[in-house]
């Protein structure tokens, strides 16, 4: 974005920048926009945590994201950048799956809707459930862009922090770094979140997903 600036005489400087037409005004400098992410960037937390945003999300004209992990802490603040210097928002909600609500610096400023392709972007304009057989595609901060398929829904995983019901499972690969909150996407259409995988994207892994309209209806949020 650029600023613009009024016409000024800089003090030791003789010229003038620009020049105004009769009867103009001054425009006042633009502050700075708010901070926003997009879904598969890594997002930061204060006690030393490192997720991966998920999907843009709206309630009305409030604007949040979803993430999940170890962000997934009530009134944890996130950051964009590991410095700790970007606050992107905080967390005002978590499921019982580990998966948290990020309400945005500014919440009333409109954020891209979109999902990092490492390199490009692709757009989510709405939400569906996964089928097994169904193409999906990953993006995450570590690894980028990797696809596969569903090969199971309703699917019970034993964490080390506890068993997960619901979840569907993938053939696409994951590492740490990628996930957890890394979002899965079939084209335009949200799929779910990461919450976990095995092996790696080297010699082959598979991972699995949080679907996503049990997240958006739990927090009563939408994609746009």
């Amino acid at each position: 974005m650029r600023l613009r600036y009024p016409a000024i005489l800089v003090a030791g400087v003789m010229a003038v920048l620009v020049a105004l037409a009769p009867g103009a005004t001054a425009s006042p400098l633009r502050p700075a926009a708010a901070p926003g992410g997009e879904g598969g960037q890594a997002i930061y937390g204060g006690n030393g945590v490192r997720c991966t945003l998920g999907f843009n999300v709206r309630q009305s004209d409030t604007y949040y994201f979803l993430t999940a992990g170890g962000c997934a802490q009530p009134g944890l603040t996130l950051y964009a950048d590991p410095g700790l210097t970007v606050r992107l928002g905080t967390v005002v909600g978590v499921t019982n799956v580990n998966v948290a609500l990020v309400r945005y610096v500014e919440p009333q400023v409109e954020r891209a809707g979109s999902v990092l392709l490492y390199p490009g972007h692709q757009d989510i304009t709405s939400a569906g459930a996964p089928s097994v057989g169904q193409r999906i595609c990953r993006s995450g901060p570590t690894t980028g862009l990797h696809c596969g398929s569903v090969t199971a829904i309703n699917v019970t995983v034993q964490f080390p922090e506890g068993t997960v019901t619901g979840l569907a499972s993938t053939t696409v690969c994951t590492e740490p770094g990628d996930t957890p909150g890394a979002p899965y996407f079939s084209g335009s259409v949200a799929v779910g979140l990461g919450i976990g995988g095995v092996g790696d994207c080297t010699s082959g892994g598979s991972s699995f997903m949080q679907p996503i309209g049990q997240v958006l209806s739990a927090f009563g949020v939408s994609v746009y």
